[in-house]
């Protein structure tokens, strides 16, 4: 499901190679993983007095893209523009699917990567599967030059494995972006 919704976005782009994106999930050194994630209920959150309770604190995926499937209960939620958050609805009928950080990078920010958080529940355990799809640890991580055209890249070239170690030395909720970031010329 991961590849074709990838190979959809690389249609969208008007990209004539449309695996550039699958392909890396497909590659046999993918560094893709399925996580299981349990939010057990918490019945006393009426003592926070309106505050949140932090299930996973909020945070954007690193990988390329991330599908997550859960069972019907609440607690996911996106981070807007502005800062505020908004709850997604559950449906354990349906996936949420996250661009990640890497897919920023390479589509030179067209996709961008979504600030995210589960918040616990009170009544009920939030139960989530997700397939994170990784590239292999030596693979470069550039806009495509598909992309470029007449553009300047926002990101400086790396690998997966210099991301994935740069985050190691981050918050959960920092850009980990940002150390790739070029620096535009004032």
């Amino acid at each position: 499901m991961a590849c074709e919704i990838l190979e959809l976005m690389a249609e969208g782009l008007n990209i004539e190679e449309k695996n550039v994106f699958s392909k890396l999930l497909m590659d046999e050194q993918s560094d893709s993983v399925f996580r299981l994630n349990h939010y057990p209920p918490y019945p006393n959150l009426q003592e926070l007095h309106g505050r949140n309770l932090i299930g996973f604190g909020e945070h954007t995926v690193p990988q390329i893209i991330s599908v997550l499937r859960s069972n019907n209960t609440s607690g996911l939620q996106i981070q807007l523009k502005d800062g505020s958050w908004i709850s997604i609805p559950p449906d354990q009928a349906s996936f949420f699917v996250n661009v990640g950080d890497s897919m920023q990078v390479l589509t030179n920010g067209r996709f961008k990567s979504v600030k995210h958080r589960v918040l616990a529940n009170s009544i009920k355990s939030r139960l989530s599967i997700i397939y994170f799809g990784g590239p292999p640890l030596n693979e470069k991580i550039a806009p495509l030059s598909s992309l470029m055209e007449g553009e300047d890249s926002l990101y400086k070239e790396f690998t997966w494995f210099e991301y994935k170690n740069s985050s190691y030395k981050s918050r959960l909720s920092d850009n980990r972006l940002v150390l790739f970031e070029k620096i535009a010329a004032s």
